[in-house]
């Protein structure tokens, strides 16, 4: 597992808006008393969102007094789930997926594709626009190769497709989540084929007496 740090070189300040302090708070009010820091990542979570994507230095502290936790355990939960991004992201911030299923089904064109368009892992645009990472998996290996943007999956992707997406997000276009091979979530690829029950009483005919057609 690599190292994950905060980049420091932010010196904005973080404070929770009036309508995500009012979200922790019903996070928070899901633990008993004096269990707070229970609620650490969905709190964490609520901070990132409103961070662009990415928790600072100054996030980090607020969150700290926010739960009356040490900084130190604050930062052990950032720096190991690697949902919480410690250096800024793009707009769009894209996951790459790149577990077996997914890299059997191509992910390395994906990942040529994201190279050209945004430079290599880590990167983020000039613009703020883009960023990218790859990641372990997404859970949605039936749809592979994938990626998620923000909250979302894109699946059974292509060169193709995949390049059109990119060019989509740089120009404002809205993209369409899910499978881009046409399918209805993790349904078969082509028509099922069933068993019908005339045809599975020759089958069994068929094991009986071999030979016969």
């Amino acid at each position: 597992m690599n190292v994950r740090r905060i980049d420091l070189t932010s010196n904005d300040s973080f404070l929770f808006t009036k309508v995500n302090k009012d979200s922790a708070n019903k996070e928070i009010a899901k633990y008993p008393e004096g269990r707070q820091a229970s609620a650490i990542i969905a709190i964490l979570w609520i901070a990132q969102k409103q961070n662009n994507g990415w928790l600072s230095e100054s996030a980090i502290s607020h969150v700290s007094d926010f739960l009356v936790m040490q900084k130190i355990r604050v930062l052990e939960i950032a720096t190991f789930y690697s949902m919480f991004n410690l250096s800024p992201v793009g707009k769009y911030h894209i996951q790459l997926c790149g577990t077996t299923p997914c890299m059997l089904c191509g992910a390395e064109s994906l990942k040529k594709v994201l190279n050209k368009e945004i430079g290599v892992v880590g990167s983020l645009t000039k613009d703020k626009l883009l960023s990218w990472v790859e990641v372990e998996c997404l859970g949605a290996c039936c749809n592979a190769p994938m990626v998620q943007i923000n909250d979302y999956y894109y699946e059974d992707l292509d060169e193709v497709s995949f390049k059109k997406i990119i060019k989509d997000l740089k120009s404002g276009k809205e993209i369409k989540t899910g499978s881009y091979k046409g399918r209805l979530t993790s349904e078969p690829s082509k028509d099922p084929i069933v068993l019908l029950d005339d045809e599975i009483e020759k089958i069994n005919i068929k094991r009986i007496k071999p030979g016969l057609k």
